[in-house]
């Protein structure tokens, strides 16, 4: 009996010294880790070190490992640097690797922008886009297919022949449209935009346009003629009216007035009729 309770002694007593000397081992593996640790830290670190950079940061700041040769630094940051993600724990603020296709991610399993070679779909980074897509190579994304799509169709021209309507039986005819939605590369390709038809048309001569163009200029010219004799004519008219009417004041300030001449009975001596 006695014997197994000092056996029980040793073996606890060993154990014992195995949990002092771990602690110790951990204790000095910290200082060589994190040496001169330090509280009055700049950059937005809480606690730092003069190995190893910053070891927290301070309230909403991310801590990310920055790698500069072969050692690995830690930084505080108000966002994450491209290629990484923020997530945000009680504890601790830090920013973890998008996957290795990802430029920019959300998460690690939704990437907002696709390295080069790869096209970005619903969050992810894909080398072919799925069937019903095509590759923007401006953009780096799957986008739907886009077919062309035109206009309704203009009415017909009237009927020519050489650029002119009449002097001919049998025409030509055309209507129009416009495209307005162009496709994508993968898209339906456009159709045509105009559509030309014979015609015919009742036989007619064409006037010719230097003899009707004279005759117009004919007619307006004889038309200011007359207006223009007409004219002429009543100012000879008023000008001659004018004329007469100052001679006959004209005489009429120049000649003497007419006496009148005596009455005849008036004049006569009395007939004496006493013999």
């Amino acid at each position: 009996m006695q014997l197994r309770l000092i056996s029980w002694f040793f073996i606890t007593l060993n154990f014992m010294e195995y949990i002092g000397s771990q602690n110790a081992s951990r204790v000095r593996r910290q200082g060589r880790m994190h040496p001169n640790v330090s509280q009055g830290c700049q950059g937005g670190c809480a606690t730092c070190s003069d190995y190893n950079g910053c070891l927290s940061c301070k309230p909403r700041l991310f801590f990310v490992l920055e790698r500069i040769g072969m050692k690995q630094i830690g930084v505080c940051l108000s966002s994450c640097p491209s290629g990484y993600y923020g997530t945000r724990y009680p504890d601790i603020n830090k920013c973890a690797k998008c996957k290795a296709d990802c430029e920019t991610c959300f998460t690690r399993n939704f990437c907002t922008k696709c390295k080069s070679g790869f096209y970005l779909y619903s969050g992810k980074c894909l080398e072919k886009c799925p069937d019903g897509l095509e590759a923007n190579n401006h953009t780096m994304e799957c986008t739907s297919i886009v077919h062309c799509e035109a206009s309704e169709w203009s009415p017909w021209s009237p009927c020519t022949k050489k650029g002119k309507t009449c002097g001919f039986k049998r025409g030509n005819e055309v209507r129009v449209r416009e495209i307005v939605q162009h496709p994508s590369a993968r898209g339906n390709p456009c159709p045509a935009t105009s559509e030309s038809r014979k015609c015919i048309v009742q036989r007619k001569r064409c006037q010719k346009e230097g003899k009707g163009k004279k005759n117009r200029e004919e007619k307006r010219k004889k038309s200011n003629k007359d207006e223009s004799k007409e004219t002429r004519q009543e100012s000879k008219g008023r000008e001659a009216r004018r004329q007469n009417r100052e001679q006959r004041e004209n005489n009429n300030k120049t000649q003497p007035k007419k006496r009148k001449a005596p009455n005849k009975e008036q004049n006569l001596a009395p007939i004496d009729t006493a013999h």
